[in-house]
């Protein structure tokens, strides 16, 4: 059975992609006050201008009317369907420069770049690797770390995200930096309440 995250991208993904996004992936974080639904939005390889965005001021990334455009249409969408149990916060934001990987084929995109990964299991007495992406064939990504290659099944990975070359962007690599990196881009947040009670204002609209 697939878990919560999963089900919720295949649910939601044509909602993005119908408003000429792409949606990345979905973080479920459940807590006692309240689950976390992250998800993460893109603006597609190759989009026209103005395809992607509501104001019509394409290739200019993801941004936040992006982000508002997509936080409206998903909320709709899950008060209707209701696939989560109490309180929830509902974030949708950019990828930022650290951007997370969902599946082999995003993988793909990157081969080249290096990656810090998360496993499902333990994998060769390891649960946690940084390495550079080799190649990928079809869900199976294989890693270099410090020359030795390490190969990963896709349906092992639970959390990847891009390690970014702080040299080349001209940046020092601080925890400070690679914070800011980490929130570039738009991010818009609202917090939810089971379907039968009433729904709270979105407390906050921010780009970072």
């Amino acid at each position: 059975m697939a878990d919560k995250a999963t089900q919720l991208t295949q649910l939601l993904a044509p909602t993005v992609e119908a408003l000429g996004l792409e949606l990345l992936g979905i973080e479920y974080l459940p807590a006692p006050g309240g689950s976390l639904v992250r998800i993460y939005i893109d603006v597609p390889l190759g989009a026209e201008a103005g395809q992607a965005d509501p104001e019509g001021e394409g290739g200019q990334g993801v941004t936040i009317e992006h982000c508002e455009a997509v936080s409206r249409e998903i909320s709709a969408q899950l008060d209707v369907e209701d696939p989560i149990t109490g309180n929830y916060t509902l974030e949708v934001s950019s990828p930022g420069i650290d951007r997370p990987l969902f599946g082999a084929s995003q993988f793909a995109r990157y081969v080249g770049e290096s990656a810090k990964v998360t496993l499902r299991l333990p994998q060769d007495g390891r649960r946690r690797l940084t390495g550079r992406i080799v190649s990928v064939e079809g869900d199976t990504v294989t890693f270099d770390i410090d020359g030795t290659a390490f190969v990963a099944q896709g349906d092992n990975i639970d959390k990847a995200r891009l390690v970014p070359d702080w040299a080349a962007l001209g940046l020092a690599p601080s925890s400070e930096k690679k914070d800011k990196g980490r929130a570039s881009g738009a991010t818009r947040k609202a917090n939810h309440t089971p379907r039968d009670n009433k729904r709270s204002a979105d407390p906050s609209t921010a780009a970072e």
